[in-house]
């Protein structure tokens, strides 16, 4: 019987160094895949919750310009308890609340407030006098200011205002780690023109 002699080459396979050459470099490729991976969905967490507290402040802040523009008279002050008490004349108008009458008559209104216990920022109206938070984490005490077309403080408390500029600084807290919270702080500004008749 003839003998079949075949080529040596055409049947040689990889050696095991060739093999576990081949393994450790799919082996680097996953682990810097599988890293990045993560990296990414780490970076996509925290943007998705400043993305998340801005849309919510943003919100809160076009709510009040719509009821701002709305408005036939604007007071800024502070609050005593549950009551509103409206800035003197001769001072700059620069306060943690806002009343806002959409008519001319000062018994109807709608009132924004930070408030300093819990810090947050409420919403209270004439019919309803329990307050709803519409931002939570709010840590500036000046959150409403009357300015003129310039944006310097007016220092009168007449219903001829240019502009309410409201500010939110805010923050939230990102992740726990030894030795305590870590909290990003946030600021959101806005300038309001009120509508004139």
């Amino acid at each position: 019987m003839p003998r079949c002699d075949t080529n040596a080459r055409a049947i040689r396979g990889f050696t095991l160094c060739e093999m576990m050459t081949a393994m450790a470099i799919a082996v680097l490729l996953s682990a810097a895949t599988v890293s990045s991976l993560l990296f990414g969905m780490k970076l996509y967490r925290v943007s998705e919750s400043k993305l998340l507290i801005t849309a919510d402040a943003r919100n809160v802040l076009n709510h009040i310009r719509d009821e701002i523009r709305s408005a036939k008279i604007i007071y800024v002050g502070n609050m005593a308890g549950s009551k509103f008490l409206p800035l003197a004349d001769g001072i700059a108008q620069a306060g943690s609340a806002l009343k806002v009458c959409p008519t001319d008559d000062t018994n109807t209104f709608v009132c924004y407030y930070q408030d300093g216990q819990d810090q947050t920022l409420k919403r209270f109206t004439s019919a309803d006098d329990s307050a709803q938070v519409t931002a939570s984490c709010v840590t500036n005490q000046c959150v409403f200011q009357a300015e003129d077309y310039q944006g310097a403080p007016l220092t009168h408390s007449q219903n001829n205002r240019v502009v309410i500029k409201a500010t939110l600084q805010f923050y939230r807290k990102q992740y726990a780690a030894v030795g305590g919270d870590f909290c990003e702080q946030y600021q959101l500004q806005t300038r309001i023109a009120r509508r004139t008749d």
